[in-house]
């Protein structure tokens, strides 16, 4: 038995026409996901935009005291005790990688700190690196004014 023609134009019609509805539900909902992001977008940049354009002296004076506290006591008066104090003691801590476990090799173990005791002036890398973090963070706050 035969299918009618029009049978057939209708049936391929009506699954067409069903395609091109979801085609267009689904660009639809592109486009609505698309407007949604850009407004957020342009929400997160007006947010960024106050807290940049944000003036306050007091901040700007607190940060600097934070930063020159933390770089006098942890890195310049140990040194000046060490100077001015010789019989005093300056203890240096560093991170170690224990042992291994078995055969798995010397890198493979826990970290551990080690303390030792020095004489003197000393300057551990923890120095370097603390003021450079210190240094970094402050000033690279004020270039992107």
């Amino acid at each position: 038995m035969p299918v009618p023609l029009e049978l057939v134009t209708l049936l391929s019609s009506s699954v067409l026409g069903g395609v091109m509805k979801l085609w267009a539900n689904t660009n639809e909902a592109r486009r609505q996901e698309r407007t949604y992001f850009l407004q957020t977008l342009n929400a997160k940049a007006d947010i960024i935009g106050k807290a940049r354009s944000y003036e306050n002296r007091g901040f700007q004076w607190t940060r600097r005291a934070i930063a020159l506290t933390a770089v006098f006591f942890i890195v310049a008066f140990p040194k000046m005790v060490a100077v001015f104090m010789p019989e005093t003691a300056v203890f240096y801590g560093y991170s170690e990688m224990g042992k291994g476990f078995l055969f798995f090799g010397s890198g493979s173990g826990a970290e551990r700190i080690v303390w030792e005791q020095m004489r003197g002036l000393v300057i551990t890398p923890l120095d370097t690196h603390l003021l450079a973090a210190i240094v970094g963070l402050y000033f690279g706050g004020s270039l992107t004014r």
